[in-house]
């Protein structure tokens, strides 16, 4: 707003052009994102609407022409790559690092988030379920899965979530494929 002032501060307010304005928002944004730039146009088209609302009904907002709406327009962001199930697949047998594997089969498979996933302890998981104590969605969620169960030595199970008893393990294998 201050360079605004500087640059229009003797100005008649209706009497500003969008012209003028277009070359004030081009030499302000100068080397800057497009988001910055819409950024800036808005609060300046903003300006003028509140001074249009405000102090005179008859003013014309010169930041309502079409050249700036389509000069600081935002463009459309790409779309997200979707991966094959086989890509996911392979990326997860890949990782060699056994918590990093864990991790990544939790949010593949069970749909689990980032968070979720670093908040899981011992203690939510029971038989064949995990439970989320603390999630996004602000309900206990129940994710019935076999992918914690998916190592026949519960190896990484135990080092990352706590020790199971051997009965508990015993357990889970033989139910497993079941």
């Amino acid at each position: 707003m201050a360079v605004f002032k500087k640059e229009f501060g003797t100005f008649d307010i209706s009497k500003i052009t969008s012209e003028e304005i277009m070359d004030f928002l081009i030499n302000v944004s100068e080397g800057q994102k497009q988001t910055t730039k819409k950024l800036k146009y808005s609060l300046l088209k903003a300006l003028f609407n509140f001074i249009k609302d405000s102090v005179d009904l008859s003013l014309i907002n010169p930041c309502e022409s079409p050249i700036l709406r389509k000069t600081f327009k935002v463009a459309k962001g790409q779309p997200w790559t979707i991966l094959d199930r086989d890509v996911v697949d392979e990326i997860i047998f890949k990782t060699d690092n056994f918590r990093n594997r864990l991790m990544l089969e939790l949010m593949a498979r069970g749909g689990m988030r980032v968070g979720e996933v670093l908040k899981l302890k011992a203690k939510n998981v029971y038989d064949r379920k995990l439970f989320l104590s603390d999630p996004k969605s602000g309900r206990q969620v129940e994710i019935v899965s076999k992918i914690i169960l998916r190592h026949a030595n519960l190896a990484t199970t135990q080092r990352y979530l706590g020790k199971v008893s051997d009965t508990e393990a015993i357990y889970w294998i033989e139910n497993i494929y079941k």
